[in-house]
């Protein structure tokens, strides 16, 4: 297991930023890593973005240094997103199984999480959300038949789109963890756009389903000082509350956004218009 350690920013000191220094603080390359768990502790609401890649062993999620705990989740919840092969996730001794586009949530306490492939030739890929908790929920599997659907977009706009919500309030219980699938349909490339922020959370987004020679380009920053960080499928990109997150690809996406902070409402955003962006 592999972990990296972000610190906040101020977004005065990000106006400053180089490319390099954008792409050091704000991306993370490999996430999904044959045989690996790769996490990053980020401390915008402290939530920790990775993914974990089981083939011929189980991979067990261990505590790292920052944590200062005993187990994982001693203190933390855990929000699971499969977009590989068929998966099994053991949970103090209980077994989900995990199909494509399928989500788990894991509430505090669980002391021991394993993650295995159901057939390590076509492995799964986990993604991984974890932020702090402050009490204990139910673990709860989730499919794409029970999350709450949104229709969003246009063709004219580019920006045709369905928003998935799983782990969310309006279908199961969290501390703060909330995460969904947004997928582009055909012909359409942007996403988040009309933009917005949201002050009381913050944000990550990992694409996914693009194809193998294409590429997104991810716009951030304060709404009137953006900047951009081109990326590739199953990368993972971290939003502070202050920024806007929206992208557009050279070819039609899905990506998997997850939140933590204060407020696990959805609809609690500021929005702006493209008018607006500079």
């Amino acid at each position: 297991m592999n972990y990296d350690f972000r610190y906040a920013a101020h977004p005065a000191d990000f106006k400053n930023y180089d490319t390099k220094r954008i792409r050091e603080d704000f991306l993370m390359e490999n996430v999904m890593v044959s045989g690996e768990i790769n996490v990053v502790y980020t401390l915008y609401d402290r939530l920790i973005v990775g993914g974990a890649v089981p083939t011929d062993k189980p991979l067990k999620l261990e505590p790292f240094e920052e944590l200062k705990a005993d187990y994982f989740l001693e203190r933390r919840e855990l929000g699971i997103i499969n977009i590989g092969g068929n998966a099994k996730v053991t949970a103090d001794g209980t077994v989900y199984e995990l199909g494509y586009k399928e989500g788990l949530y894991l509430g505090s306490g669980n002391k021991e999480v394993v993650f295995e492939s159901v057939d390590p030739k076509k492995p799964a890929h986990l993604y991984l959300n974890s932020a702090t908790a402050h009490t204990k929920h139910p673990n709860n599997k989730v499919t794409l038949d029970m999350a709450v659907v949104a229709e969003m977009g246009s063709k004219e706009s580019s920006n045709e789109r369905r928003i998935n919500k799983l782990i969310v309030s309006d279908v199961i219980p969290t501390c703060q963890v909330q995460m969904g699938i947004t997928e582009l349909k055909t012909g359409s490339t942007w996403n988040t756009m009309p933009p917005h922020v949201h002050n009381r959370r913050m944000e990550a987004y990992l694409y996914f389903e693009l194809p193998e020679k294409e590429a997104i380009c991810h716009f951030m920053g304060q709404p009137d000082e953006t900047r951009h960080i081109w990326m590739k499928n199953e990368q993972v990109a971290i939003s502070p509350s202050w920024s806007i997150h929206s992208a557009s690809g050279t070819s039609n996406y899905s990506f998997i956004w997850g939140m933590a902070g204060e407020n696990k409402d959805y609809s609690d955003m500021n929005h702006l218009t493209q008018q607006e962006l500079k």
